[in-house]
């Protein structure tokens, strides 16, 4: 498997007749180029507990995920780079047929077990499993250590060069991070995936150090609900890609980009604004679409 390497990620510009007119610029920092499976944002929030399950001589990491998490995926990924096992807890009964993204997670080593709604909302832990000897890592890597290594992102780049950081927010974790790490003059800026799930807000302070503001989230793109889609977002897509050759996933992503052009649209950033929107991978999520949806 692929070494992952930070030195593959890069800033590409998200160039646009709409930000040439209201006189605003924007950049895309493409996580998604870090690795092709341990994508995007996610190995960022797993580092230290990977740190810190080797510094524990833990043998195993056991965390929790949809059937078409990045999560789970990204962490069969990053355990098996390190040496580790791995366990996910899988929201919902067992299938007749595993997804794709669980699928790879298991040709990773990964040990799937499969619990009821009520018991994975309860974050019940099957008795089979022996805690003993693994690291627990909540779902998205939501604690201080995923926001701690999510804040690592912005080493990638300077952020003075930016008046707007901007990211799809899930756990909120990255929200966090990004907005520890950045500067009381920016605006750190999340779209939420999730409808109308305004708990975001305070999922994100509980991650803060010494913030003194309240997280800005939108709430207004998630286009029905948690990787729900239409064929404005999907052509919406398509379009980003025939212009920068940047592709996107409709859990995350091409939700971020849209809401950055139509937010753009309505004057939301001043002129002279300098945006970067954070792309977090995830484009595994795309094979949950019916072939030929998108042109990448």
């Amino acid at each position: 498997m692929q070494d992952i390497n930070p030195e593959h990620i890069r800033v590409d510009p998200y160039l646009s007749p709409l930000f040439v007119e209201k006189g605003i610029t924007a950049d895309i920092l493409r996580l998604d180029l870090l690795h092709p499976i341990v994508s995007g944002n996610k190995w960022f929030k797993l580092r230290y507990y990977i740190e810190q399950a080797q510094e524990q001589n833990k043998k195993s990491l056991v965390t929790f995920g949809g059937a078409w998490s990045n999560h789970i995926h990204a962490t069969a990924a990053a355990g098996k780079l390190a040496g580790l096992k791995t366990i996910g807890i899988i929201r919902g009964e067992a299938p007749a047929g595993l997804s794709t993204t669980l699928l790879q997670a298991a040709e990773m080593g990964m040990q799937l077990h499969f619990v009821s709604r009520a018991a994975y909302r309860q974050k019940k832990m099957p008795d089979q499993i022996d805690l003993s000897e693994a690291l627990l890592i909540p779902e998205g890597g939501y604690s201080l250590t995923g926001a701690r290594g999510a804040a690592t992102i912005m080493d990638l780049i300077n952020p003075d060069d930016y008046t707007h950081i901007c990211c799809a927010v899930g756990s909120g974790t990255m929200l966090a991070g990004l907005i520890n790490a950045c500067g009381k003059h920016q605006q750190v800026m999340g779209i939420s995936a999730l409808k109308n799930n305004h708990s975001l807000e305070k999922a994100v302070s509980d991650l803060l150090i010494n913030a003194t503001t309240t997280p800005y989230i939108v709430h207004d793109y998630h286009f029905g609900g948690f990787a729900k889609h239409n064929s404005l977002l999907l052509d919406f897509m398509n379009e980003l890609y025939r212009q920068t050759g940047i592709p996107t996933d409709i859990v995350y992503t091409g939700k971020l980009c849209f809401a950055a052009y139509d937010l753009a649209g309505k004057n939301y950033f001043p002129p002279g604004s300098k945006i970067l929107l954070i792309h977090s991978g995830g484009l595994q999520g795309n094979r949950s679409l019916p072939n030929g949806s998108l042109i990448f």
